[in-house]
């Protein structure tokens, strides 16, 4: 439908109405079209002003014809007589709101210089400016009795028909109009609509772009002889592990998925291993059931020193939990935030984000079971909140469509008595046998590791060769290691401080570091055929020292999306 003829269908019952007519004034309305590099970009959906000499409002063709983009809708007013400007959103079908500025676009900021041309057959000026590092040429124009432009740089200055940013960047008016009756009082509801402090009126626009999924609000992960689970949080290890059923809408595919969890010390000193995990549901035996009930009811795996492991491999009737992020508490922030340093202010609160997107069909329209783990012997522990957000996308990545866990020898039933992954002492290291009933293409495994042993010769703080081989070839040596653990000083209030001017939580570690996630590495193994496969994790694993070992804590998914 052309820009015009909408107009007139939009306004006639106006003009069949005298009483609303003779209210609405005249406005000149333009249409600008955007260019990228030089390409046209948002061809369907230009920008739109409507303006007389009271009134500016700034909006797009759609969202003018109302409910054609999508939400949030946002538009924007100026009242020149009272010298306000306005922006006004439509959240969804029922909720509107607003904010109001009092600060209009300020002509001293721009230079106007001599140049002058023509667009859409009116006479310009140029003007320039720096704004936000960018270098900013506009175009505008006094033969329009009105103010305004495609966004509020230079509507001080007349109507603005072109505008260009960093020479690469333009919007310019395609189409206007003039003496077009159109009441922008009735449009905007502007009576009607609440009104905001700026920054609450933002975090509501940003709110409502996606989908939030509470999981953990101010729960409380510690060390109790006697954990209080209720209706919804669940506590387990002594406290060590909670744990909530959570319903997942169904939402739009492609959409992107992210995992948040902030935390802070209660009471705990030390940095500390963390896990956020699903707990697959859809086999024989869960590792819900040893939560509740007791740790042998696990498969038990034997490692090449003859020590056993609880839970750690998939059977056939058993999944371990699958990991969505590991991450390491700092030394006590926020309880400990109170010891002073000179010209440091410590943060209040460590804050872990992750990407989730490859669980998502584990994760759509579903029920599921979420726990968190922060191995800690303190009776204050650590508060700690959670959710996922969901996030519409119009990209067209397939989903995974095969999603198998095969191993997790991170030890969250350790209170319980699950045993610490020692078992890359030997050579064997850790072997998981799978069984595939049709073949699979392009599979790839999703890995995490840390290693752990915190004295100096202790695996923590030595690179070590993390090698997989698939049915017995070696398809993959990684050494996982992190240089950069002293960005992250500032998050650790309670960590030790040595001699040479260093602190613990400056060292540099075995893929971790205090207050931060440990991101998966992701590996591809190729197709493979239908049939039993096997998969082995070997590392060289450090000797005991004493009392002292070291272990590593290894997660691996099998993925693909063909």
């Amino acid at each position: 439908m052309k820009y015009y003829s909408l107009l007139i269908m939009l306004f006639m019952g106006a003009l069949t109405m005298p009483c609303v007519a003779q209210k609405s004034p005249h406005n000149y309305t333009i249409e600008y079209q955007t260019f990228d590099h030089g390409k046209a970009i948002d061809l369907e959906n230009p920008i739109l002003v409507i303006a007389n000499e009271k009134q500016t409002l700034l909006t797009t063709l759609k969202e003018f014809e109302k409910r054609q983009g999508s939400f949030p809708l946002e538009e924007f007013y100026i009242d020149h007589s009272k010298k306000q400007r306005y922006n006004l959103s439509q959240l969804n079908l029922r909720e509107r709101l607003g904010t109001v500025e009092n600060q209009l676009d300020d002509a001293a900021k721009y230079t106007v210089t001599n140049q002058t041309k023509r667009i859409q057959g009116y006479l310009c000026k140029k003007a320039t400016a720096t704004v936000n590092s960018n270098a900013i040429e506009l175009w505008f124009t006094n033969e329009i009795p009105v103010k305004g432009g495609p966004n509020f740089l230079g509507s001080s200055l007349g109507m603005v028909l072109e505008i260009t940013r960093n020479k690469e960047y333009k919007i310019t008016a395609s189409k206007i109009n003039k003496s077009i009756p159109f009441d922008i009082d009735s449009h905007i509801k502007l009576n009607s609509t609440p009104l905001f402090d700026a920054l609450t009126y933002q975090q509501k626009i940003w709110l409502s772009r996606f989908i939030t999924i509470p999981i953990f609000k101010n729960e409380t992960i510690n060390y109790t002889k006697n954990p209080s689970s209720n209706d919804s949080i669940f506590r387990y290890a002594k406290g060590t592990v909670i744990v909530r059923k959570i319903k997942i809408p169904n939402y739009k595919t492609g959409s992107q998925l992210f995992l948040d969890v902030t935390q802070s010390s209660l009471g705990d000193a030390y940095d500390r291993t963390a896990s956020v995990f699903i707990i697959p549901n859809f086999n024989t035996i869960s590792f819900l059931d040893a939560l509740k009930n007791n740790i042998d009811l696990l498969p038990v795996y034997t490692g090449g020193n003859g020590r056993k492991y609880q839970g750690v491999l998939a059977t056939p009737l058993y999944n371990p939990p699958i990991e969505l992020m590991r991450f390491f508490t700092p030394f006590g922030i926020g309880k400990y935030n109170d010891i002073q340093i000179k010209d440091k202010s410590w943060s209040p609160t460590a804050h872990y984000r992750q990407e989730i997107t490859a669980f998502a069909p584990l994760l759509k329209d579903r029920e599921i079971y979420i726990g968190m783990y922060i191995g800690n012997y303190d009776a204050g522990g650590h508060s700690v909140n959670a959710n996922i957000t969901i996030h519409p996308s119009a990209s067209n990545t397939a989903e995974n469509t095969f999603i198998m866990p095969l191993f997790n020898t991170l030890n969250a039933l350790e209170m319980d008595g699950q045993e610490y992954a020692t078992m890359f002492s030997a050579e064997k290291g850790l072997v998981v046998e799978f069984d595939l009933e049709n073949p699979v293409n392009q599979v790839q495994l999703r890995y995490v590791t840390t290693g752990h042993g915190s004295w100096e010769s202790g695996d923590e703080f030595n690179p070590k060769e993390n090698k997989i081989f698939l049915d017995g070839k070696h398809i993959h040596t990684t050494v996982p290691w992190r240089e950069d653990c002293g960005s992250y000083r500032l998050m650790n209030p309670a960590s030790g401080n040595f001699k040479n001017g260093l602190s613990s939580s400056d060292l540099s570690r075995s893929n971790w570091c205090p207050g931060t996630v440990t991101y998966p590495m992701t590996i591809p193994l190729g197709n493979l055929a239908a049939g039993k496969h096997k998969i082995q994790v070997r590392i060289d694993q450090g000797a005991s020292q004493g009392s002292s070992f070291s272990s590593w804590n290894v997660s691996g998914v099998l993925m693909s999306n063909q």
